[in-house]
């Protein structure tokens, strides 16, 4: 399924709806684009989608070079265009695909759509075998609490949010289209599943159910 299909829109007005359905979702770009390393010459982008994260990462790495991995040939192709020749393309599944030898790995709302714990460990492996000496992976994406309260409390936050746009009746319609293709791992789950592959981890942002996190 293309990320324009699982979201429900259309191709063009994917950069445009991406922020009434993620709050502070600039915000993350620019905190995640922000603890690049300064020396990173080749940047990985796991789920590249249109390319905005990765044009952030260019812009704050002038000599960095992205590699984009995405099943998604359309989204790969408006990135391009964005892009230009600082980027590379590679169409298929960033949990096959080789990873190159690079100073960051990064990604933005991708991580969600793998589906076992299992998987996502082992692709932490990869990418931490990748990575060059003081390399990162940095990840944004929904990282609900594993308190069921808090949890609760977040998933309504991210409703609200909804609803200002889309109203109830929309609002749980996206809600509960998206639950059924992602999985959203808790944050602490997260951060144990990066730790276990070899890294030391931080979060750099939170807000209710989304954070920036990093892996040195």
């Amino acid at each position: 399924m293309s990320v324009a299909v699982h979201l429900g829109i259309k191709l063009g007005e994917y950069d445009r709806r991406i922020r009434t359905f993620i709050p502070d979702y600039a915000a993350m770009l620019d905190v995640a684009s922000d603890a690049l390393p300064a020396h990173a010459r080749t940047i990985v982008d796991l789920g590249t989608g249109t390319g905005a994260l990765a044009a952030r990462c260019l812009a704050r790495t002038p000599r960095a070079h992205v590699v984009g991995i995405d099943l998604d040939a359309g989204m790969m192709a408006v990135a391009a265009k964005r892009l230009g020749p600082r980027a590379t393309f590679v169409t298929g599944s960033f949990l096959r695909a080789d990873l190159p030898r690079c100073d960051a790995v990064v990604a933005s709302f991708a991580l969600h759509h793998v589906r076992t714990r299992t998987a996502k460990a082992s692709l932490y492996r990869r990418i931490n075998r990748a990575l060059r000496r003081q390399g990162r992976l940095i990840i944004i994406d929904c990282q609900p609490s594993a308190n069921v309260a808090l949890a609760r409390a977040q998933h309504g936050a991210w409703r609200a949010h909804l609803e200002r746009t889309y109203g109830a009746r929309q609002a749980a319609k996206f809600l509960a289209a998206w639950a059924r293709e992602d999985v959203y791992v808790p944050l602490e789950s997260e951060l144990q599943l990066m730790t276990d592959a070899g890294f030391r981890t931080d979060v750099l942002w939170r807000r209710g159910a989304f954070a920036v996190l990093v892996g040195l």
